[in-house]
């Protein structure tokens, strides 16, 4: 009972409350929570961890950067979620703060656009300083079914390479990127190959616009890191899958490159194995053994989860 009475006390102070109502609505830093509150960074810092001791919140560091979370295990982690729920709707504090938090998230948005647009005609040499892109296509290669794909889906096809990558072997394939830039570069691209049953489409990777079970595999190649929520994105990517189709997600491992955020508007600074096979499992696909390919500095990994037939 002391936990329940300890996380209960923990929540009961207006400024915490509405930190847990704001990290029910995605991972945020100290700076951006102080920005919507409007309060300093220390007494911002104090709540946080006041919250974090009580088990409502979840903590987790990327290089210089920590992010806060409702916590989703735990002794009180239904305790979190049933205290935002309890919020009224119509709250005009919590309104306001919502308001102020879709600001920040359009800017975070704006960001990455701006950078794709700014880099679409040279997106292959951007890449190529990161991981060597041959390796990871042969491993990608190695995961095609001796019978090829029916229809695959590519969510943030960028500039289509993995949609010319793997057009040998499947019936259909669609592209699809948040960035006109990206598909324009993409388009051009297949028009050249001559790939007459690849499309691309300007769409969101959160609201991908084809029916639920119609896909027999998904690529998510060097995507996931700009993501406000990749849990969220892998939901949505097994949304569409055949039964015993796959879900693939290429992208970097674990890393502290705080430049790559800095410099190239990743949102995330990597992926754990561990995290991962979380995702794939909210999203109800059993993760297969990740294939690791080391690089310098960084290594890249291929994660793949079957939706059970």
């Amino acid at each position: 009972m002391d936990f329940l009475l300890g996380a209960l006390k923990a929540a009961a102070e207006p400024t915490r409350l509405r930190l847990l109502a704001l990290c029910a609505h995605g991972e945020l830093t100290v700076s951006e929570l102080t920005q919507i509150l409007g309060q300093s960074q220390p007494r911002v810092s104090r709540h946080l961890k006041l919250l974090c001791d009580a088990g409502l919140l979840d903590r987790f560091r990327e290089g210089i950067w920590a992010y806060y979370r409702l916590a989703e295990r735990g002794a009180v982690a239904e305790l979190a979620r049933t205290l935002v729920d309890a919020i009224p709707a119509d709250d005009p504090g919590l309104a306001l703060d919502l308001e102020r938090l879709d600001q920040i998230k359009r800017a975070r948005q704006e960001t990455a656009a701006q950078y794709f647009r700014d880099n679409a005609a040279r997106w292959h040499e951007v890449r190529s300083l990161h991981v060597p892109e041959r390796e990871v296509e042969q491993a990608l290669l190695a995961l095609v079914p001796g019978g090829g794909i029916g229809d695959l889906l590519d969510i943030g096809t960028g500039t289509g390479r993995m949609l010319e990558l793997f057009a040998p072997h499947v019936t259909r394939a669609l592209g699809i990127d948040a960035s006109r830039e990206m598909l324009a570069v993409a388009r051009a691209n297949l028009e050249k190959a001559g790939l007459r049953h690849v499309q691309v489409r300007l769409a969101d990777m959160y609201q991908v616009p084809v029916p639920s079970g119609s896909q027999d595999m998904v690529i998510v190649h060097q995507v996931l890191h700009y993501a406000e929520d990749p849990q969220e994105v892998l939901v949505e990517a097994a949304r569409v899958l055949r039964p015993g189709g796959r879900v693939v997600v290429v992208d970097f491992t674990s890393h502290d490159l705080e430049n790559l955020r800095t410099d190239h508007a990743h949102r995330r600074l990597g992926f754990t194995d561990a995290e991962m096979a979380q995702w794939f499992g909210h999203a109800g696909l059993t993760p297969a053994q990740p294939v690791h390919l080391p690089g310098t500095p960084l290594t890249v990994t291929l994660w793949s989860g079957q939706r059970p037939a």
